[in-house]
C-alpha cells in the first residue's frame, strides 16, 4: 500500500494535509477499543476542501494514508514536545483529544515499534515533502509551504472555550515573512463571516517550524480550521454547502500566496 499521494502542481505552492488520513492497520487495530478506531481526531474532508482548489491552481498537494494515531506526521521524529510544559499527544500517540487511552492495557507500541512506524509512515512522507519543495524552488526561485488541518471546535483536554474558525500559524513570524504574513492576515480580517487567530492557539506544528526557511525562499504557512463550519462533527458527515464559503476563503489565501 502507498503511504501517500503526492499530486505534482505546475507553480510555487505545496499543501501538506499530514492529518488527512484515517486508515489503521489491521494489526494495530486490533489492539485499539472501538472507539479509537474510528480514528475521530482525524483531520477530516481537509482533502477534499483542499484539492478543487489546487487543480484549479496548480498546486501540488501530499497526504497521507494513515491516522495520526499510526504516527503523526507534524511531530519531529525524535519525540520532542512541540509546546513544552502542555498537554499534547505524541509522535505516536497513547490518548486521543478526549484524553481516552488508544490501546488496550498491555498493547500500545514499544520503542521498537515505534521506530518501524517512523521508517514506514513518517520518514516517507517527510522524504517526498522534501524532495517536491526542493524541485518547485529550483523551477521558480521561492515556493510556499501551506499546512492545511482542521479540528474540532471544542478539545477541552487541550483548549479552554470554542476556538477560532480560522487559525493562521507561522511560528510567530519565523516561518514566512512579514510581508506574506501580513496579506494572509489582511484577507483574512477583511471579512466578518468567520472568526480568525494568527499566531494564536496554533502557531505550527513541526512542519510548518521546520520547513519554513524564509530566508532561503521557502516559506511555511499552518491554517488551522474549526470542522463546524463544513461537516458535522459528530457523524464526520460533509456539508457541501457549508464548506463551500470555507473553501471560498482558503482559495482567496492561496492565491495571496501566488501573487
Amino acid at each position: 500500500m502507498d503511504t501517500f499521494t503526492l499530486h505534482r502542481g505546475r507553480v510555487p505552492l505545496l499543501i501538506s494535509l499530514p492529518h488527512d488520513g484515517s486508515f489503521i492497520p489491521a494489526d494495530i487495530a486490533a489492539r485499539m477499543p472501538p472507539a479509537a478506531r474510528r480514528s475521530p481526531d482525524t483531520d477530516w474532508h481537509v482533502a477534499r476542501l483542499y484539492e478543487p482548489l489546487a487543480e484549479a491552481l496548480g498546486a501540488s498537494v501530499l497526504k497521507p494514508a494513515a491516522s495520526r494515531y499510526v504516527v503523526d506526521l507534524n511531530r519531529p521524529a525524535d519525540g520532542h514536545a512541540l509546546y513544552p510544559g502542555q498537554r499534547e499527544t505524541g509522535l505516536v500517540p497513547l490518548i486521543g483529544f478526549d484524553g481516552e487511552p488508544l490501546y488496550r492495557d498491555g498493547d500500545a507500541p514499544d520503542a521498537a515499534e515505534v521506530q518501524r512506524r517512523i521508517n514506514d509512515y513518517w520518514q516517507p512522507y517527510h522524504d517526498a515533502l522534501a524532495q517536491e519543495l526542493a524541485r518547485l524552488r529550483a523551477e521558480h526561485g521561492r515556493v510556499v509551504l501551506w499546512e492545511g488541518h482542521s479540528i474540532r471546535s471544542r478539545v477541552p483536554m487541550l483548549f479552554e472555550g470554542r476556538l477560532p474558525d480560522f487559525n493562521l500559524g507561522t511560528a510567530n513570524g519565523a516561518s514566512c515573512d512579514a510581508a506574506l504574513q501580513m496579506r494572509l492576515a489582511d484577507g483574512l480580517q477583511a471579512q466578518s463571516r468567520f472568526s480568525v487567530a494568527i499566531n494564536g492557539r496554533f502557531k505550527g506544528g513541526y512542519i510548518t517550524r521546520h520547513y519554513g526557511r524564509p530566508d532561503a525562499g521557502v516559506q511555511a504557512v499552518q491554517l488551522e480550521l474549526v470542522q463546524l463550519n463544513y461537516m458535522d462533527e459528530a457523524s464526520f458527515a460533509y456539508d457541501a454547502s457549508k464548506a463551500s464559503q470555507v473553501q471560498a476563503l482558503i482559495e482567496s489565501l492561496l492565491r495571496t500566496c501566488l501573487d
